[in-house]
């Protein structure tokens, strides 16, 4: 048994009564074991937390872990010119290698700026050196291979019979879902609507019943998407996933911008879980989903990056900051989305998008030791006497504010240092392998 003492902190539960207070926090291996005022026994290791603030470790529910190499060789673009053009190109031309170093340069930066569990869409093929950059760094992650075996404009390296799509998910699932401790986990991650057969759908909601596992795709992000849907199935994207059966607690939906007010009833009443992108929303135009609206439905509702390319960064404080502002402009108010509910989609409501909300999500006894230090003791965060700590998160911290981030228990970061990867030789692998593929191939 291994014990780590964090001492003297200001903590930030998320908690049902939302408790902040200064104090300390025990673990015992993955576990936090005892939350006080001041812990009177010592660990065998200790980490002064004085003056910063000890957070849950957020919580991003839809990432792309195999875009991070194509960081900036995507931008100004819609989202069918932004996949057709440049990412279903660049996707299709991964190597085992290309994705291994890819994911783990989205883990090292996820890491520094303080998210300790995602949900994550890889690509069609090579998601297995995926699933062992994540295994080898420590990372928490709900993981699916991508699946397309439809559509227009998509590369012959992409597109998947049906069959051998669901076979390599299947294998994939039972080798690694519930493994490192119950860090890894598996989902079927069918693209969107528009690259996928009806067959595939069913199959992965039947699938999906069957092993207990979640299923992740997008829905509604662009008004050309859903004219599409509507064009090859009759009806738009929601309406049309509800008629199959796949709505419902097991269905996490990325974006859901375009949404009628029967599509949110949908969501809500069956709660589907819906990952917010705030910034990939903006930058790709693709519009402002009514976030206040569905969470007043009750609806969940968590937050996210997506992926690098339709962001440049992977920072869930600027996530935060986005979620908040672009709706008080929307609505013309600025109650609507505070930085209280703000968090609370970055912590707790990403855990129940995960499932995981008995495990993750708030620093309470018994839960998951995935913990988060922040040190706001510089000059763009002062002066911080006084301020309302979830404000300051919100609206003024960045990434580069994590001090120390610990997954399961254990530290990956302490001082701003990686423990379990080297942050050199993946910035200087990422840059030999983007400028090998971008000479490689046209990218129109």
């Amino acid at each position: 048994m291994s014990t780590l003492k964090i001492t003297e902190g200001t903590i930030v539960t998320m908690n049902k009564e939302r408790q902040i207070f200064k104090g300390d926090i025990f673990i015992k291996d993955d576990r936090i074991d005892q939350i006080a005022p001041s812990i009177g026994k010592s660990g065998d290791l200790e980490i002064d937390a004085k003056g910063k603030i000890i957070i849950p470790g957020l919580i991003q529910t839809h990432v792309h872990l195999t875009q991070t190499l194509f960081k900036g060789k995507a931008d100004d673009l819609e989202l069918l010119d932004w996949l057709r053009k440049r990412i279903w190109p660049l996707e299709g031309g991964h190597t085992a290698k290309t994705n291994y170093i890819s994911a783990k340069l989205g883990i090292a930066e996820l890491i520094k700026s303080g998210t300790t569990s995602i949900i994550d869409m890889e690509t069609v093929n090579h998601t297995e050196s995926a699933l062992n950059a994540i295994e080898e760094s420590g990372f928490r992650a709900i993981i699916g291979k991508c699946m397309m075996d439809y559509g227009v404009g998509v590369p012959k390296t992409l597109m998947e019979d049906t069959n051998e799509s669901i076979n390599e998910s299947v294998r994939l699932l039972k080798k690694w879902h519930k493994s490192a401790n119950g860090r890894i986990q598996y989902a079927f991650a069918p693209r969107f609507v528009v690259s996928c057969t009806e067959e595939l759908l069913i199959r992965v909601r039947d699938l999906s019943k069957e092993y207990g596992v979640m299923v992740h795709t997008h829905a509604s992000e662009n008004r050309k998407e859903i004219e599409l849907v509507e064009r090859d199935r009759g009806m738009r994207n929601i309406k049309y996933l509800h008629k199959l059966g796949m709505t419902g607690e097991d269905l996490i939906l990325s974006h859901c911008v375009w949404l009628d007010d029967e599509e949110m009833k949908i969501l809500a009443d069956t709660g589907t879980k819906i990952a917010h992108c705030p910034n990939s929303n903006l930058k790709l135009a693709s519009g402002i989903a009514k976030i206040p609206e569905l969470l007043e439905l009750g609806a969940n509702v968590s937050i996210a990056i997506d992926g690098a390319p339709c962001n440049n960064n992977l920072d869930i404080f600027r996530e935060m900051r986005s979620a908040a502002l672009i709706q008080k402009a929307r609505l013309l108010n600025p109650t609507a989305m505070p930085a209280e509910k703000v968090f609370e989609l970055a912590t707790i409501n990403g855990a129940k998008a995960m499932g995981m909300e008995n495990e993750l999500g708030s620093l309470e006894v018994g839960k998951k030791a995935d913990i988060t230090i922040v040190d706001l003791n510089d000059i763009s965060n002062a002066p911080h006497e006084g301020s309302n700590i979830i404000s300051q998160l919100v609206y003024s911290a960045s990434g580069h504010n994590v001090e120390t981030t610990i997954i399961d228990g254990k530290i990956v970061m302490r001082n701003r240092e990686l423990l379990t990867l080297n942050e050199r030789s993946i910035i200087d692998d990422a840059n030999m392998l983007i400028k090998q593929q971008m000479e490689k191939f046209t990218i129109k």
